[in-house]
């Protein structure tokens, strides 16, 4: 990855709240909002991982429903959205769940998608925007290990993990480190 890409990422992000407020959080959103940023991020993303030749991305609602189709074309194979707390549904459909560890606001949420578009044969690529505990990444690790899927590993544009266990066992790369930013 160029230098470049990761100061226009550094640029086009916004801190809100001051640096002692427990509440500050990065504002990504304008990542979204530039197209040659936006354009650079599903190749970026997918050569971290292209040598391992992945069959499937999965992405997590709502962010890595964004990045993991551009991830997808990039590497040139589908996409499977991972829906959260997805709730009683009107469709018949078997659906593959799992509740995470903990996540970054302290919650478990119960992760899903539909059986059959993760198969026993899958090389499944995990894609998100930031990952700071690892409980979806996690979550969806245990969905692909239920489905006999073989795990690659997690992609992110931001790893904010405070250790390497958590990265070690997801096998994460990233486009940047947390405090580059």
């Amino acid at each position: 990855m160029s230098s470049q890409l990761r100061v226009r990422l550094r640029e086009a992000i916004t801190w809100r709240g001051d640096r002692t407020d427990d509440n500050r959080y990065a504002d990504v959103t304008g990542w979204w909002r530039a197209p040659a940023l936006l354009r650079e991020l599903g190749p970026a993303l997918g050569a971290l991982f292209e040598a391992e030749r992945p069959t499937v991305v999965l992405g997590p609602e709502s962010r890595g429903c964004l990045l993991g189709p551009l991830v997808a074309m990039h590497l040139g194979v589908g996409f499977v959205e991972v829906r959260k707390n997805r709730g009683p549904c009107c469709d018949s459909d078997a659906w593959r769940l799992r509740t995470t560890p903990p996540d970054y606001h302290d919650r478990h949420l119960e992760l899903g998608f539909r059986k059959h578009l993760v198969r026993a044969s899958d090389r499944v690529l995990f894609v998100d925007e930031w990952i700071e505990t690892g409980g979806q990444a996690l979550g969806v690790q245990g969905l692909a290990e239920d489905a006999e899927a073989t795990w690659l590993g997690a992609a992110t544009i931001v790893d904010a993990l405070p250790g390497n266990e958590v990265r070690r066992r997801l096998g994460l790369r990233s486009l940047v480190n947390i405090r580059d930013l």
